[in-house]
């Protein structure tokens, strides 16, 4: 018994992590796919099989197609939003300037914040900071809350969450230029490269590694938002702020309806796989 163990016991590192995402991960993600084809209410364990029926309504829902606009506007932000200024900060950050340290931390430091905890700082901000300082120096649209009007709540929720999911970028782009050889763009400046072809021939190609990973990071990110948007917004006004995974948590626990909720978790799934596939097509080796 002891020979077996000493021969076998390293397989226990494999084994029992697959054994524990098979359990925690498979079994649930193939339950919500069966529960799918269900009007399970998640109360009972009663259930019928409706077939397509929970697919075909989702996509006649106006809820679901206002959760999909929403979506959709702060992905795309986010995406942006997190590589452009990414890239740019990470460069100033790069160069020689002083208090170098000082604003790398000041910029890493939303990374180790809790999401939750910073949209909840923010809903103070934008319902009675910012209101009290447009009412003390006459600023009209200061005035009234942002997360009182549509186009106010997202932009605040597009806001919040840049300012701390911008972090992340930073880093790995800060990782990646310093990575590359300082010769290289001694090199390339001394043929006569200002510093825009510096950026575009020079430096973004050899990024491209780093900016396909924080694309996929910010896209599936974004898709899945849940605790941030909730905490500041709670999908209002209305539901002008109503995520997928917002939706999907109020269709199942609000109006008990899991076998429908379980259709937009495959929807999410299937969104962020066909996403981060198209992405990792733009990684094409020279």
């Amino acid at each position: 018994m002891k020979k077996v163990l000493q021969k076998y016991w390293a397989w226990a590192f494999v084994v029992i992590p697959l054994l524990l995402q098979a359990i925690f991960f498979y079994v649930p993600m193939f339950q919500g796919a069966f529960y799918s084809f269900t009007n399970w209410t998640g109360l009972t364990y009663n259930y019928k099989f409706v077939g397509l029926n929970n697919f075909k309504l989702l996509f006649m829902d106006p809820k679901f197609m206002n959760a999909i606009g929403f979506t959709a506007i702060i992905t795309i932000a986010m995406v942006v939003g997190e590589i452009a200024l990414g890239i740019f900060i990470a460069r100033v950050l790069n160069s020689k300037i002083k208090g170098q340290t000082f604003f790398r931390a000041w910029f890493f430091f939303p990374a180790v914040l809790s999401g939750l905890t910073v949209a909840l700082i923010f809903k103070q901000v934008f319902n009675y900071g910012l209101p009290a300082i447009g009412n003390a120096l006459h600023i009209e649209f200061l005035q009234t809350s942002l997360l009182g009007t549509k186009w106010g709540a997202i932009f605040a929720a597009v806001f919040v969450l840049l300012w701390q999911g911008v972090a992340m970028p930073i880093i790995i782009f800060l990782a990646g230029l310093q990575s590359i050889p300082s010769e290289i763009t001694e090199a390339a400046r001394i043929d006569g490269c200002g510093g825009w072809q510096l950026f575009k021939n020079i430096l973004l190609p050899l990024l491209r590694p780093m900016v396909i990973t924080s694309l996929v990071f910010s896209f599936s990110g974004t898709v899945k938002m849940f605790e941030s948007a909730m905490a500041l917004t709670k999908g209002g006004p209305g539901s002008a702020t109503k995520s997928l995974s917002m939706y999907m948590y109020d269709v199942a626990f609000t109006y008990n309806k899991v076998g429908y909720a379980s259709v937009i978790a495959i929807v999410i799934f299937l969104i962020c796989v066909v996403g981060s596939l198209v992405i990792n097509k733009f990684d094409v080796k020279d």
